[in-house]
């Protein structure tokens, strides 16, 4: 969702603005900086609310939430028409209109910035993943990451109109700042793939460290691509010209998930969020070298810089939240409240010309009702797994961001009827930890009622234990009080 943004100089502000010192990647360097303004939005995509919301960046405030579909169970139903796992974003270089997809039904939906309004929705293959705007706004290109292809729609039908075939798994499409190259890289398989834009030919092949990119992005310079490794907790970064070879390899550390760019007075650079601890590492992009850490909340996912570079704005997807990072000074200036477990994130200078912007946006209502709570080792002050229970009516849905286990072993998720973990455990999920000991873990109940002993049934702890064989071994780490 990057390359989407080639604004032009008149877009947020006046032809006589002065030369950005980059301006809010991924545009090219030569952009013009747009200055921060209520009529600037920031968009994010909420994964089991089914919502959008709705944030003005001056006020650092909540407008409202764009419905997309239900929660649990309404979504169940043969006759469901909305959309389900609302998930990827994007938006159009002029700003007027932005790309939602929706993993779970397959769809990209369009809307409206200025009205909230959605426009049209085309229905896409197995498990989409984001999509984004070509800089010259012709064409979307939908990475299929449940198939292998990109589907490729027209700019303005929003229609399909050709496939592009790339290895199995494509996670994310990003252009170059000048439009020639798409690079798409691959959540099943350890390659990434460089299209050009002109004939939809593959034109460069660079190898991944691991199979699980789920996030790229290229530097304004036009110089650089940066790549996440989610599995592996590592960053990569290639030429973003031909040979496009591989500059260097980062370990950045567990679940890695977005990198994103801020140019600012003191330089260029890489703002990258690590899950597994919870905090934004910045790094120059000359020579990767680290300028911060800045701690951020639970499990931060995709980030996006506001148009003169002075904010990154980061969702946090087990806390409910998005937060505002001042780059001046890398600390966290706002925390703002939105829908279930955000997702894309997405900084739209001028999405709103002119009016309040609020119109089709409905409250938060059941959307801001989550339970937080933290799992860690007993007698282990450290808490290095953070649990998120997001209310659909009776039950909630469980996202655990679970780290600091043991490489590529067997795990099972449980409650325990003990706080120390003994007793009966029954499991909720079985799972295997990847490279860095680290895996998201979902399961779906009435969870809550249990772990906080409400109503009459016997209260039960939340415990992670070693699978034997498919059965509990030793309990790793427990509910803290």
């Amino acid at each position: 969702m990057k390359a989407l943004m080639l604004a032009t100089a008149c877009l947020g502000g006046s032809l006589l603005a002065p030369l950005a010192w980059a301006g809010q990647a991924p545009d090219a360097a030569t952009a013009r900086e747009v200055p921060l303004s209520s009529r600037d939005r920031v968009y994010a995509a909420e994964q089991f609310s089914n919502t959008v919301s709705v944030t003005d960046p001056a006020s650092n405030t909540l407008l409202g939430v764009i419905r997309l579909g239900d929660p649990q169970p309404m979504n169940f139903s043969p006759l469901y028409r909305g959309q389900v796992l609302v998930h990827g974003m994007g938006f159009l270089p002029d700003h007027k209109t932005m790309a939602v997809v929706s993993i779970g039904s397959n769809s990209v939906t369009f809307i409206d910035t200025a009205t909230n309004a959605v426009k049209h929705t085309t229905y896409v293959g197995r498990s989409p993943h984001e999509a984004f705007f070509t800089p010259d706004g012709r064409e979307v290109w939908v990475t299929v990451r449940g198939e292998n292809y990109v589907s490729v729609l027209d700019g303005r039908s929003f229609a399909e109109k050709r496939r592009i075939t790339v290895p199995a798994g494509p996670g994310m499409t990003i252009f170059s700042p000048d439009g020639q190259y798409g690079y798409v890289c691959s959540s099943f398989n350890p390659e990434t793939v460089v299209i050009s834009t002109v004939d939809h030919e593959i034109v460069g092949r660079v190898k991944q460290d691991s199979p699980f990119c789920p996030n790229i992005a290229a530097t304004p310079d036009g110089k650089q691509v940066w790549m996440t490794l989610k599995d592996i907790g590592r960053t990569m970064v290639f030429n973003a010209r031909p040979p496009f070879n591989v500059i260097r390899g980062l370990e950045t550390g567990p679940i890695t998930n977005h990198v994103n760019f801020a140019a600012t007075p003191k330089g260029n650079f890489a703002y990258i969020t690590v899950g597994g601890l919870n905090l934004v590492r910045v790094l120059r992009t000359d020579d990767s070298s680290e300028a911060a850490t800045t701690p951020v909340g639970k499990l931060p996912h995709r980030l996006w810089p506001s148009g003169d570079g002075s904010r990154v704005y980061v969702g946090l997807e087990n806390g409910d939240a998005l937060v505002a990072i001042d780059t001046a000074s890398n600390t966290v200036a706002a925390e703002i409240p939105v829908g279930q477990a955000p997702q894309a994130l997405i900084y739209v200078p001028n999405a709103v010309p002119e009016g309040d912007g609020r119109q089709g946006l409905q409250p938060l209502g059941l959307a801001g009702s989550t339970a937080h709570l933290s799992l860690g080792v007993p007698g282990n002050e450290d808490l290095p797994t953070s649990v998120s229970l997001f209310d659909q009516g009776l039950s909630q849905v469980l996202q655990a961001s679970v780290t600091g286990l043991q490489p590529g072993k067997p795990y099972l998720l449980g409650l325990a009827e003990k706080p120390d973990g003994g007793g009966a455990l029954q499991p909720l999920s079985s799972f295997m930890t990847n490279p860095a000991g680290s895996v998201i873990v979902n399961a779906v109940g009435p969870i809550r009622q249990l772990v906080q002993g409400e109503g009459d049934a016997p209260r039960r702890f939340l415990v992670i234990a070693a699978s034997e064989s498919g059965k509990p071994g030793a309990v790793q780490q427990v509910q803290q009080p």
